[in-house]
């Protein structure tokens, strides 16, 4: 099990060093739409979408070709300001236009359950607040990430505080399993998350500070220097363990132990991009006032 973890782990770290690094290159030469983290990002949403909501139970289950379809145009969202760039001077608000996405899911899930009402009740309301809550975990709370994207002109500052977001809760994660597995003594959760430990919980937020103190020589992306770089490492490390901790409810409230089983030692996208989901706004609102 350790085994798989670690060689499925640095696939998916390689991979997201190459989305992140590959698009600045592309962006320096002429190609500055991030294609690799759009890419990402929608592929993330489709597979994330569909075993989301295979994780309800079937009477509640929301339409999957609507939360999909919200979740991508939520997505879709965070590269609007750069396309209407190319055509009219005038800004425009990614924020705003998910207001309309947010309200377009609401108003075609009533639409939906209007048509499928058959009279029995306790089932219309679930599935309508599911299908809301699909589209604000996966297509809201990623936006925050993509827009870290545009925080910085310039594309390797930027390229650097996504690896934050990314690699900070991640180690975070691998600090907290390898010390929680050889000195884990005291329970952290045992109801949402029992082989948690708070020994585990101590080692991974220990490495999610290092992990930001080195990314610091990469980028000024901290002004106050390694203090701060601390300080971000423990802050969105904490919000990566609440992420990881938030799907564990998810899955527990649904009785299922891993959202699918499609990557090997991990299970499936949403058990990997869990803790990345609640660490990305923190991220957002740290770089936006830094």
């Amino acid at each position: 099990m350790i085994r798989t973890r670690l060689w499925v782990g640095s696939l998916l770290a390689l991979g997201a060093a190459g989305v992140l690094f590959g698009d600045s290159w592309l962006a320096k030469n002429g190609f500055a739409w991030f294609p690799f983290l759009f890419a990402f990002l929608l592929f993330a949403g489709v597979v994330g979408s569909r075993e989301l909501i295979r994780l309800f139970p079937v009477a509640s289950r929301p339409s999957e070709s609507l939360v999909t379809c919200g979740v991508l145009l939520s997505l879709l969202a965070n590269w609007y300001p750069a396309l209407r760039a190319q055509f009219s001077p005038e800004a425009a608000s990614v924020w705003a236009l998910l207001v309309w996405v947010f309200a377009g899911v609401l108003i075609a899930a009533f639409l939906i359950e209007m048509q499928r009402y058959t009279g029995e009740p306790g089932a219309a309301v679930p599935r309508l607040a599911l299908a809301v809550f699909a589209v604000a975990y996966l297509g809201v709370l990623p936006c925050f990430f993509a827009q870290i994207r545009w925080l910085s002109k310039d594309v390797d500052t930027s390229a650097v505080m996504l690896a934050l977001v990314v690699f900070v809760p991640k180690c975070n994660d691998i600090g907290a399993f390898f010390t929680g597995t050889f000195l884990g003594r005291h329970k952290m959760t045992p109801t949402l998350s029992p082989k948690k430990t708070w020994e585990g919980f101590a080692g991974g937020m220990t490495t999610g500070a290092i992990v930001a103190v080195a990314f610091s020589f990469m980028a000024d992306v901290f002004r106050h220097g390694i203090l701060e770089a601390i300080a971000f490492g423990l802050a969105v490390g904490l919000a990566g363990v609440l992420g990881d901790l938030a799907e564990s409810l998810i899955k527990r409230d649904c009785q299922t132990k891993d959202a699918s089983k499609s990557i090997p030692g991990f299970g499936g996208v949403l058990d990997v991009i869990d803790s990345v989901l609640f660490a990305a706004p923190v991220a957002y609102l740290w770089f936006s006032f830094n």
